[in-house]
C-alpha cells in the first residue's frame, strides 16, 4: 500500500463552531468555540467544571485585566452565601491564530476563548453552575 507523506505541522482537529460568544466594552467580539480537550469548551467544562455560559460571558462583558498582544484575560467572580466567592479566570485569543500555530480560526475569525478557570483550584466548585 502506498502511504503519503504526512505533513509534521498538521493542526489538531477542533471543533469551530461557537457555544457561546461575547462581546467586551472595546467591541471585541469573543467567541467560545466547542474547541477540543485542548482549548474551548470542551477543554474547560470537563477539566476545570466551568458548565454555563454565563461564567465566561459575564467576565468577558467587562474590561480586559491583563493584556500582552493578543492574548487577554478576564476577570469576574460568583458569589454564593453558602459558599463565599470564587475568581473565574478567561483566558481568550484575539487572533486568527494561536500563538503557536497549531490552530486557526479561518480567515476574518477569531480564535476566542482558550480556557476558564477558577482561581486557586483545579475544578470549580459545582455550585457555580447552578
Amino acid at each position: 500500500m502506498l502511504e503519503l507523506p504526512r505533513s509534521a505541522s498538521a493542526a489538531p482537529w477542533w471543533n469551530k463552531k461557537e457555544r457561546c460568544s461575547s462581546v467586551d466594552p472595546e467591541g471585541r467580539e469573543i467567541p467560545t468555540r466547542i474547541g477540543n480537550a485542548e482549548l474551548g469548551w470542551n477543554h474547560f467544562s470537563g477539566r476545570h467544571n466551568i458548565r454555563k455560559c454565563d461564567l465566561v460571558n459575564i467576565p468577558l462583558g467587562g474590561q480586559v485585566d491583563k493584556k500582552d498582544g493578543a492574548n487577554l484575560e478576564y476577570y469576574g467572580y460568583v458569589t454564593n452565601r453558602a459558599h463565599g466567592t470564587v475568581k473565574i479566570v478567561v483566558k481568550a485569543r484575539y487572533a486568527r491564530k494561536t500563538d503557536d500555530g497549531r490552530y486557526d480560526a479561518g480567515s476574518g475569525k477569531k480564535i476566542g476563548v482558550i480556557t476558564a478557570y477558577c482561581k486557586g483550584m483545579q475544578k470549580c466548585p459545582n455550585w457555580v453552575n447552578q
